[in-house]
């Protein structure tokens, strides 16, 4: 508990502050930040004759900064529909609005209401109380949600069975899985829904008094990362970069198998020393998040490479490729996750980058993102996004008009 306290306290000083008081001399990765108009990070040094430390900047991102306030919206109109949906009638008095969702939301969700009519019909008058509904149009779309929720469930079953495979002992607490249920698109009834249909991969037991959801089966075709089908994708062989010498590029991105996608924020200008490192760091082996991590010292520089390759594929197996800080921080046992593990993001900000917008500080995997969209969507989410185009909002993209969206499978 002394851990997340610790970790999540540096959460809250990036939520009230742009300073962080950090110590990055135990990462062996180079120093990926100068100065520039953003979040300045005082950093610790070895130093004699009284020298002021050095500041760094963690460079913001503003188009990942943007998702979460174009989330906001969406976010209600899904929830409301799910509300409304649950009713026994298909519609909901408005005095039992605040049942649902409390008094401070309810004022929400009622101007959610009156701004999007071609979504919400609001019904009732006279001695009827007024109630609201899904119009003809959004009935209509809100039917295909079962044919996208049956695509999602061999998805979901796949991800589960990685998310196991990946923690140590291959089994995870129940209450840690549905702390994250939403982000990796699981039913709030997973337990009963999803879990008793695949006994063969599955089973529900009890361990120091706590229900845990176990690994029946091991699977070596699952034990493959997003970061691996990408190089494969790519044409980037296992001998690729190890017969020839291949230069990095300014951009910090090197053609080899044990290399991660790297995407600077504008405005960072590496120098010669940095890319230098970060080369190093790129041709270093990177040992598999599916390899038991009690394997590895935690001092080898590998081993802190595979922190970065366990963080990458967390992320990869969400649907929106977010997570919180809190939410990655409740893995740090089933993962074998440094204490420091804030720090270890800050560090990889060509790979993580970490926002303080909204109620809690989310964690993204930049190469997920063109901007402020995501690059590849799974059949739920593209499924939300044509719900959600029936309020006009320009800036979902809808299912039928994605051209730069690949649909996950």
């Amino acid at each position: 508990m002394q851990r997340r306290f610790g970790f999540l306290g540096l959460h809250q000083s990036l939520k009230s502050s742009t300073l962080y008081q950090t110590t990055m001399d135990s990462w062996s990765s180079p120093d990926p930040y100068q100065k520039s108009a953003s979040m300045l990070v005082p950093v610790k040094y070895k130093c004699s004759g009284g020298r002021r430390p050095k500041k760094k900047i963690y460079h913001r991102v503003h188009e990942l900064d943007k998702v979460m306030d174009l989330r906001k919206k969406p976010s209600l109109i899904l929830q409301l529909k799910s509300i409304i949906q649950s009713q026994k009638h298909q519609s909901l008095l408005l005095r039992d609005l605040e049942k649902e969702v409390g008094f401070v939301q309810k004022w929400n969700f009622m101007a959610v209401i009156e701004k999007y009519p071609s979504i919400f019909h609001v019904g009732g008058g006279n001695r009827a109380p007024p109630y609201v509904k899904l119009t003809g149009k959004a009935e209509k779309v809100a039917r295909e949600e079962a044919e996208a929720k049956e695509l999602m469930e061999p998805i979901l079953v796949k991800n589960l069975r990685k998310l196991l495979m990946m923690s140590v002992d291959c089994r995870l607490p129940l209450e840690k899985i549905e702390f994250i249920e939403s982000e990796l698109g699981l039913p709030d009834d997973f337990e009963k829904s999803l879990i008793p249909k695949y006994p063969e991969y599955f089973s529900v037991k009890d361990f120091n008094g706590k229900a845990y959801l176990h690994l029946e089966n091991w699977d070596s075709s699952l034990a493959v990362t997003a970061r691996e089908e990408r190089l494969a994708l790519e044409g980037i062989l296992a001998s690729d970069g190890l017969s020839k010498k291949v230069r990095i590029s300014k951009d910090g991105n090197y053609q080899g198998p044990y290399a991660f996608k790297m995407n600077f924020p504008a405005g960072f200008r590496p120098n010669v020393g940095y890319l230098e490192q970060l080369q190093r760091w790129q041709k270093m082996e990177v040992p598999s998040p599916y390899l038991n991590a009690r394997r590895f010292e935690i001092a080898d520089p590998k081993a802190r490479k595979r922190v970065v390759a366990v963080l990458h594929e967390l992320l990869s197996l969400t649907m929106e490729k977010r997570m919180t800080s809190a939410q990655l921080d409740l893995f740090h046992s089933e993962y074998l996750l440094p204490s420091k593990l804030l720090l270890c993001l800050i560090k990889h900000h060509g790979i993580f980058y970490i926002t303080n917008k909204g109620a809690r500080s989310t964690v993204f995997l930049k190469e997920a993102y063109d901007g402020s969209n995501l690059i590849e969507k799974c059949p739920m989410l593209l499924f939300d996004s044509k719900f959600v185009a029936l309020s006009g909002r320009g800036e979902i993209t809808s299912c039928n008009d994605m051209p730069s969206s690949k649909i996950v499978s």
